[in-house]
């Protein structure tokens, strides 16, 4: 059956990287709070680590995560001396010397913190966790700043994979969002990087900027296959202006619509399967020899902040402005500006501007909706079963993901909803059948759903 899609053409959904979504954050939890949760770790409790380096050279216009222009060297050093000290802090708190499965480091561009400051910050982690040989060390990206001598540098200091700012190659779109981005650049980014023992390389691709056609973002899709990436984020512009105001400085008349959205996300699908990728999630794509896919298909994949994820780590801990902690007792997030960061870590407080303890009820909603999100189907009676609720918990929700069945969104059979591929693009749509936080709002909180 062909998804109706104008069904859900003004829909507003969460990505749902998190259960209960960061809207829902509050500020009774405290960095006090999150000492309590650390502290409660088991010694042997295998960690993630996420570090935020919010600095770039350039603001890209489509862009909305927390960044700030590296005018100078100073501020940025400034923010690796916190960054040291928020290190300390953390540690302090934790009940052990513990392992360390995972690390990523973020942005932003992470680069533009420096080589050498990178280099700091990896020997203070060293000292303070166990980093396991066996454990993925892995950094974003921007082709535009890299220079050749990153490469042997990032290979010293444990990085393993590495993701590419690409978004698209047309030199229209690129102008529109003020990211000029050759092809030979990134091309050149992606040799060196092998070539000194970084042979784990994804890519991030956008659909739906403006300009953007089902043609340009063919050619994209062609020149990154090309490149052979081992994985592939394929996200779709999320417009947001209200809370990204560099968003404002696009062309609004020249974004595609809900219709050329859903052709450019099918086509490029389409051609990255033919490209010999496996299509993972709502808009993943990976090699078949990769982790992810393996993952997929043994249904061991996970999503977190970052998206979708291979990560092993039972708690994931965010450190630098804005990072987000995913703890066994709730979710907390960094406190956004530099200025506040510092003071609460000057203060020796850990630097948290909010978060959430997750209910019982929280952990079977965010079950159900991971368990969506990654494996694109959920047996929903047998997880309330697994939380020790009654098989029917799930009956109101049932009769809504009957009403998206009818348009094509869903497959209902008994207690068990799977969202065919034809409809991956209305996966967050089907999810959002199990948020009991989602409730419509005057003010939009979320990008439009296609």
């Amino acid at each position: 059956m062909k998804p109706n899609l104008a069904a859900i053409a003004e829909a507003r959904t969460p990505r749902y990287t998190s259960y209960p979504t960061a809207p829902h954050f509050h500020d009774g939890v405290t960095g006090e709070t999150v000492a309590g949760w650390l502290a409660a770790l088991r010694p042997a409790t295998p960690l993630s680590l996420y570090l935020h380096i919010p600095f770039c050279h350039q603001v890209c216009w489509y862009c909305a995560c927390n960044m700030k222009l590296a005018a100078r060297r100073e501020p940025v050093q400034a923010y690796a001396e916190w960054l040291l000290a928020e290190i300390e802090l953390v540690a302090d708190r934790l009940p052990a010397r513990m392992p360390v499965v995972n690390l990523h480091w973020g942005g932003g561009t992470p680069t533009a913190l420096g080589l050498d400051e990178m280099a700091r910050v990896t020997e203070r982690l060293q000292q303070h966790f166990d980093l396991t040989d066996e454990a993925e060390t892995a950094v974003e990206i921007d082709p535009r700043s890299f220079t050749p001598e990153m490469a042997p540098a990032l290979a010293a200091l444990g990085v393993r994979r590495a993701s590419l700012g690409v978004q698209e190659f047309d030199a229209e779109v690129q102008r529109a969002v003020n990211r000029i981005q050759p092809f030979e650049k990134v091309r050149d980014c992606v040799a060196a990087l092998r070539a000194h023992g970084i042979k784990a390389i994804n890519f991030d691709l956008i659909y739906g900027l403006p300009y953007q056609t089902e043609e340009t973002l063919a050619r994209s899709v062609a020149l990154t296959a090309e490149l052979a990436p081992d994985r592939i984020a394929l996200f779709g512009y999320a417009h947001v202006p209200w809370m990204a105001k560099n968003q404002r400085l696009l062309p609004e008349d020249a974004l595609p619509g809900p219709a050329e959205r859903y052709a450019q996300a099918s086509l490029a699908e389409r051609l990255l399967r033919q490209a010999g990728y496996i299509a993972i999630g709502l808009d993943h794509f990976a090699r078949p020899g990769d982790s992810m896919a393996q993952a997929a298909a043994e249904g061991r994949l996970k999503r977190n902040f970052q998206g979708y994820t291979t990560d092993p780590g039972v708690a994931l801990i965010g450190m630098g402005t804005t990072a987000i902690s995913s703890l066994p007792q709730g979710y907390a997030q960094n406190l956004p500006e530099i200025r506040g960061w510092s003071r609460a870590i000057g203060a020796g407080t850990l630097p948290v501007r909010h978060g959430i303890a997750l209910s019982p009820e929280d952990r079977l909603r965010r079950a159900v909706i991971e368990r969506l999100m990654c494996d694109l189907t959920v047996d929903f009676a047998a997880m309330a079963r697994a939380h020790g609720r009654d098989a029917d918990h799930f009956a109101a929700e049932a009769q809504r993901l009957h009403d998206l069945a009818a348009d094509g969104l869903a497959i209902v059979e008994g207690a068990r909803v799977t969202v065919p591929d034809e409809a991956r693009v209305a996966l967050r749509v089907v999810a959002s059948v199990f948020d009991a936080r989602l409730a419509p709002s005057p003010t939009p909180r979320h990008a439009a759903a296609i």
